[in-house]
């Protein structure tokens, strides 16, 4: 299974290169795919390429889902019911 995460780009590092940032994490993506990438811009990362953009609000919506499937992932680690 593939994942893509949603991070808020920093500073671009020339004319395809991008140092995002996802909750204090930082690191670099190629934006070769989303010509016009921008400082501030929201987009999805996939092994090490930023493949979509997003509205902000999408990517605090998604930021939320995988918040939640962490803790329902620690919770079943931990031997813990559902709720």
């Amino acid at each position: 299974m593939c994942l893509a995460i949603p991070a808020r780009v920093i500073v671009m590092e020339g004319a395809d290169t991008a140092r995002v940032d996802l909750n204090g994490n930082r690191w670099k993506v190629s934006t070769l795919l989303l010509p016009g990438t921008q400082s501030g811009d929201w987009v999805l990362v996939h092994a090490g390429f930023a493949i979509q953009r997003l509205d902000p609000e999408q990517a605090e919506s998604i930021g939320d889902l995988l918040e939640e499937l962490q803790t329902v992932s620690e919770r079943a680690e931990d031997g813990e019911p559902e709720r």
